[in-house]
């Protein structure tokens, strides 16, 4: 028996079978289903190494978007990679290199494409990077300043669930806990218990309550349908009714926080003259006063948990809704309890709260960037953009450098970026792009050089993942399709034409790497009192369960148990209700507090018929892997990616179960399919992300055709302080498309003329 796994599960293999889950994993990811068949769907692979035609013939990006490619063997295509990085480091220095990577490439601890893409950057003197994630970009800048520790130490320290289930009678979760994000793990998932969890805390008398847009983002629970983008304004006027009713835990604020009386004087209009009441709230939520009222007394009578999905914090003035969590938690003053308080991420992905061990394990190294320039992630496009202008990001005044040459291993700008219209409009701007890549996703269609890489499964690595309970030997499943090779092995030939392949490889082979990590983790677990089998033993078994150890955490119990010995690395070692860093930075758009800012585009001053689309992940893929599997393709309707609508707005826009539907608002339009549900607000759109970019003219009008989302997203910082993405903020038009309906080009290659020879 084989194994291998993925962010989405672990698998054993055999040939009458095929991929199946592992047999206690109690909730199996459907994404894995379609895995197998993405992988192997040839009409989608990169099939040997091209370079587009334009680019050889000079056209400095012209033809990025729409060009031929011409075939070359590897010789030649890394060639001229090196000679590519050589010129432009000798023309313009390395800070003109851009290492375009994110981690969802791959679960194996080897074939890693952003450590082997950095490694190999940094050999060559260094590159400009990317700082945060996509993911949740307003917490990873925020979390420091209020709470004095990173979101990944948050992460880590989240109350567990065990103890929710056992202590809290009331859990509120704004943005839901959803089973779809609950699928997917980074560095790699053999095991799925939030499911399991969610039924427990129901069977065991645990009140729950969602507050969100769609009631399937926690379909066992109490339902409020809070309009989109206005959960800030709720949390503030259920923490204004408990303190009005003088039931707010005023030895808890006075110990543990700093900034209560200015954040106060907010909550009752001191300030603004404006009380932050249930009656304040309710226009603007579309949430009751009374429904307010009688949540902000539930709260304060019962054991309760705030919990904030990390969604939510994607969207415009994204840092104001945790913030506002953790202030209604404070004004509770049940953090640090047992199973109550606030927390981060339940279900956003599978481990967060899991209570088992936390073991570091190794990785590839990756040595040291010699530049120390980076943009936040998810400004790539200003970046592209406008080169050389300044912009606000943590406090500083940066510059965006002005990068020619862009290198891309593992992720897809053009699925997780927004605004796809304007990402393809500044990606022509560098002089060269290079792609690494297994699919003809829109990012190899919009490179220059195009050099194809092998799949997890066709490949052997390790999975090892600190908040898993697992270590699986990933053994390759398949031959490598076509020409494909490793990114160690491509950045081997290139290393070598440039001169520093000894200092690249150290003069091992991937099994020598391999060996060499697990020999390191043979020395982590040691310090973690227990043994791992020698290497051949491990790969001939392929799983090894890591000993029960169960780390009940509970968030700040130290803290709160003694704030004078254990602060929190925050201005004042408390949490800051009011901090007055922020505050010093002057920002309008996020003030020393949590504050209630309207976003840029809502329903608050929507057109009539508008309405707010929400874009969250598939549940049939990860991201857009796998989209040309067999259970995204299934999933589509009439080729498209499905938008779940309200019966009763399909009913009045005279659209039915079935159709197709254009999307549209002032950045783009799109295709999707249409499906109907109850279980979402009448003036949302639901459209998950990962559809296959495939912009066409249509008509004489430019159509994203397949069911992107991103084509109607706002590309803007959600502040001047985190500079995170709000793809949660956009508003839509629909209506029926009664035109024939366009063919796809996401699945066939670009055309590829045959070089000299």
């Amino acid at each position: 028996m084989r194994y291998t796994a993925a962010h989405w599960g672990a698998y054993a293999f055999d040939e009458s079978t095929g991929l199946q889950p592992l047999a206690d994993d109690p909730a199996p990811s459907r994404i894995g289903r379609g895995w197998l068949s993405a992988t192997t769907n040839k009409r989608s692979r990169v099939l040997s190494p091209v370079i587009r035609k334009g680019w050889l013939e000079g056209d400095r990006g012209a033809a990025r978007s729409s060009d031929d490619f011409v075939r070359v063997t590897w010789d030649e295509a890394v060639r001229r990679v090196a000679e590519e990085l050589a010129r432009v480091r000798t023309a313009h220095g390395n800070g003109a290199i851009f290492a375009g990577s994110y981690g969802w490439s791959s679960a194996g601890r080897f074939h890693h494409a952003q450590g082997q893409l950095r490694r190999f950057l940094n050999c060559f003197g260094g590159f400009v990077g990317s700082r945060d994630t996509y993911s949740h970009a307003a917490a990873e800048v925020l979390f420091p300043y209020i709470l004095g520790m990173s979101q990944r130490q948050l992460q880590d320290n989240v109350t567990s669930i065990e103890e929710v289930a056992e202590h809290c009678e009331l859990l509120l979760a704004f943005g839901g806990i959803s089973g779809r994000t609950a699928q997917i793990t980074a560095s790699g998932a053999s095991y799925h218990e939030i499911p399991d969890w969610l039924g427990r805390l129901s069977a065991g008398g645990t009140r729950l309550v969602s507050v969100s847009p769609q009631r399937s983002d926690f379909s066992s629970a109490e339902w409020v349908s809070v309009r989109p983008g206005t959960d800030t304004a709720l949390m503030l006027a259920l923490t204004h009714e408990i303190v009005v009713s003088g039931r707010e835990n005023r030895a808890f604020l006075k110990r543990c926080t700093s900034g209560w009386p200015q954040f106060r004087a907010y909550l009752t209009g001191e300030t603004d003259a404006v009380a932050k009441s249930a009656d304040w709230a309710a226009p603007t939520c579309d949430v009751s006063a009374d429904r307010i009222r009688t949540l902000a007394h539930e709260l304060a009578g019962k054991r309760s948990m705030i919990a904030v999905a990390w969604g939510l914090q994607r969207a415009d003035h994204g840092e104001q809704p945790i913030w506002a969590a953790l202030a209604l938690a404070s004004v509770l003053g049940q953090i640090g309890q047992p199973g109550t308080g606030f927390s981060f991420g339940y279900g956003s992905t599978s481990p967060v709260g899991r209570p088992t061990r936390l073991v570091p394990w190794p990785s590839l190294p990756q040595g040291r960037n010699p530049v120390g320039d980076f943009i936040p992630v998810a400004r790539l496009a200003d970046m592209l953009a406008h080169a050389r202008t300044d912009y606000h990001y943590d406090g500083e005044t940066r510059t965006y450098p002005d990068i020619r040459l862009v290198y891309w291993v593992g992720g897809n700008p053009f699925h997780h970026h927004q605004d796809l219209r304007r990402l393809d409009s500044a990606w022509t701007r560098p002089d060269t792009i290079v792609v690494h890549e297994h699919a003809w996703t829109a990012s190899a269609r919009r490179a220059d050089i195009v050099l194809p890489a092998t799949t997890p499964l066709e490949r052997d690595d390790i999975m090892m993942n600190r908040r898993d309970p697992r270590l699986i030997y990933m053994s390759q499943i398949l031959s490598p399709i076509g020409e494909a090779q490793h990114d160690y092995e491509i950045f081997r030939r290139i290393a070598r034409q440039l001169g520093f392949e000894d200092q690249f490889t150290e003069g091992r082979e991937v099994d020598d790497w391999l060996r060499q990590l697990w020999a390191c983790a043979t020395e982590v677990a040691a310090r973690h009192g227990f043994g791992l089998p020698d290497f051949d033993r491990f790969r001939d078994e392929g799983v090894f369960a890591v000993p029960d150890a169960e780390e009940h955490r509970r968030l700040m119990r130290d803290f709160v148990d003694d704030p004078e010995r254990a602060p929190l690395a925050t201005e004042s070692g408390r949490i800051t209700l009011y901090n007055e860093t922020i505050s010093g930075f002057g920002l309008d758009d996020c003030p020393g507090h949590p504050t209630w800012l309207p976003p840029v585009e809502s329903l608050l001053d929507a057109p009539d018929g508008a309405l707010h689309l929400i874009s969250g992940q598939p549940d049939t893929r990860l991201h857009a892997q796998n989209d040309l599997g067999s259970e995204a393709l299934n999933d589509k309707i009439g080729g498209r990616e499905p938008a779940l609508m309200h019966p009763a707005t399909a009913s009045a826009r005279g659209l039915a179960e079935g159709d197709v539907v254009r999307l549209s608002n002032v950045r783009g339009a799109c295709l999707a399919g249409l499906r109907l549900s109850e279980n979402i607000r009448p003036d949302c759109i639901a459209l998950a992300t990962g559809a296959w970019f495939d912009p066409q003219i249509v008509g004489g009008e430019w159509l994203e055709v397949h069911g992107n989302p991103n084509v109607l997203t706002i590309d803007k910082g959600c502040s001047e302080l985190s500079q995170g993405n709000i793809a949660h903020t956009a508003l839509v038009c629909v209506e029926a498309w009664d035109e024939p309906l366009p063919a796809l080009s996401i699945d066939r290659p670009p055309r590829i003329l045959e070089g000299p020879g």
